[in-house]
């Protein structure tokens, strides 16, 4: 990444000494959200540190685009007030001062709202004209900005010449040109093939590592993984659970897991081997048992060749299973 992403307002990279005392960037306190006689929202409070990745996951339907709305100031909350602490140590408040505190922001929708007729350059020229950047500002910043979203080479293109991948990291290039320190995006890598991901994930770390800070929901239980230093658990418009990725998996499920399927495998849930875990699920043919120790287990299915295990850590989306259940949701 070119040291035109950085000018000298930018925030340096974190520091996680435990002496360090930093002021939240971004706190949302008790957030209530009604429509009608339905809360989609309902009293949740977390902060933004500067240079810390925040992700918020949750089935369809929690209320994780809500929280998104009502920080980027397009929806008002009902109770609750969100607060910003702006580059220049003033602190303000969502939504009367909505205007300033969008200046310091970056915003990566999950649909796509790039303007077909303008080749990617003047779709980061268009947008930046909204932050009051002026043509030499743009000539110099947008290179810089292409370059960093693998786009120098499709400066001329139009949006629907680009894949999709190409139309995400020009979004995110375009929400960039204002140098925002607080990045909110909304599910940035749905519909991405993986190398699409993987290659969106070393730009977000990229910025991370120069001191942006991220908000950002996802589906993708390894991208929350991979990014986030604390994640928020919703469901019901509640937050379930906080924490760190691996401190929330060893507060919640047991450390091994080993999965079973195949002839007679659900019968296991029921059978006298269910007592070496913990606890056992059955979710269609297949049997999860969690367990602190999984040997004998492992050992007693060996005797039954039919059966096709898989022995794995516990990870994110058992944490995720655990707390927002099994069932499908329908519906944003």
């Amino acid at each position: 990444m070119t040291t035109d992403l950085l000018p000298e307002t930018a925030t340096p990279p974190k520091d996680n000494s435990p002496t360090e005392k930093q002021q939240a960037l971004m706190q949302c306190e008790h957030l209530v959200k009604r429509f009608g006689d339905t809360t989609v929202v309902q009293d949740v409070s977390f902060d933004i540190m500067p240079g810390e990745c925040v992700g918020i996951i949750g089935p369809n339907g929690a209320g994780k685009t809500t929280i998104i709305r009502m920080c980027l100031g397009l929806t008002v909350p009902d109770q609750g007030h969100i607060g910003y602490q702006s580059v220049h140590g003033q602190a303000l408040r969502m939504p009367q001062d909505a205007l300033a505190i969008k200046a310091e922001l970056g915003v990566v929708s999950q649909t796509d709202t790039l303007d077909p007729d303008f080749s990617c350059e003047e779709n980061i020229a268009v947008y930046g004209r909204y932050f009051g950047l002026n043509a030499a500002e743009l000539k110099a910043r947008t290179p810089d900005l292409l370059d960093f979203a693998v786009l120098s080479h499709k400066a001329g293109a139009r949006p629907n010449e680009l894949s999709g991948g190409m139309r995400r990291r020009l979004s995110l290039a375009r929400a960039l040109v204002n140098n925002p320190r607080l990045l909110v995006l909304d599910e940035p890598t749905t519909g991405l093939d993986p190398q699409a991901r993987h290659l969106m994930w070393e730009r977000l770390q990229q910025l991370l590592q120069v001191g942006k800070s991220i908000l950002l929901t996802t589906h993708f239980m390894d991208e929350a993984e991979r990014l986030c230093d604390r994640l928020l658990v919703i469901d019901h418009g509640r937050k379930l659970a906080e924490g760190s990725p691996r401190a929330l998996i060893a507060q919640h499920i047991e450390p091994e897991v080993v999965e079973v399927y195949g002839p007679g495998a659900v019968a296991l849930a029921t059978a006298p081997i269910r007592s070496r875990a913990d606890r056992a699920e059955v979710v269609g043919d297949t049997v999860f048992f969690y367990t602190h120790h999984a040997a004998s287990l492992l050992l007693e299915l060996a005797r039954q060749p039919q059966l096709r295990t898989l022995h794995r850590p516990a990870n994110l989306e058992d944490l995720f299973l655990k707390l927002t259940g099994r069932q499908i949701r329908e519906g944003a």
